[in-house]
């Protein structure tokens, strides 16, 4: 049987419930930690993860035989229960239903990388909806009748 030669490489972004800032500075490296093991654990590599108090951005090399929505579940399903189980925050912790996945080329890494490490300094000039919007013009994805997360401005 031959070996499997792949080159697979998906960003994800998804949103807490409701866009509420939930995320904060002093744990959110945690966070980071406990979704690369979750990746890792899984037979993935992480490239990068970044995000705002509101959504989180995870730019994964995913196996062939993995499917990332079980993976996009795994990650939402077992970061909440970290959240909750180590009280990092006083708040009812969710992840909104639903992400986006985009893919890339080899020769993007470094560009991917790059952008999802530095959120902060990007969202100074461009909002969570402006910025899933455009990724969304940018990749031709129709949104059709599907709902973009629960934006309320």
């Amino acid at each position: 049987m031959a070996d499997v030669f792949h080159q697979l490489y998906i960003q994800v972004v998804f949103a807490v419930k409701n866009r509420q800032a939930l995320i904060e500075q002093n744990w959110e490296n945690d966070l980071f930690k406990y979704t690369t093991g979750i990746i890792q654990n899984r037979g993935n590599k992480l490239l990068a993860i970044g995000g705002m108090p509101d959504h989180i951005h995870i730019f994964v090399a995913i196996k062939p035989s993995e499917s990332l929505s079980d993976l996009v579940r795994e990650i939402k399903k077992s970061t909440q229960a970290f959240i909750t189980d180590q009280k990092l925050t006083p708040f009812n912790f969710q992840w909104q239903k639903g992400y986006g996945a985009f893919t890339y080329s080899r020769s993007e890494l470094d560009t991917v990388c790059k952008y999802v490490l530095n959120q902060r300094t990007h969202h100074k000039k461009k909002n969570f909806k402006d910025e899933f919007i455009d990724m969304m013009k940018l990749f031709e994805i129709e949104q059709g009748r599907k709902v973009i997360f629960d934006f309320f401005d």
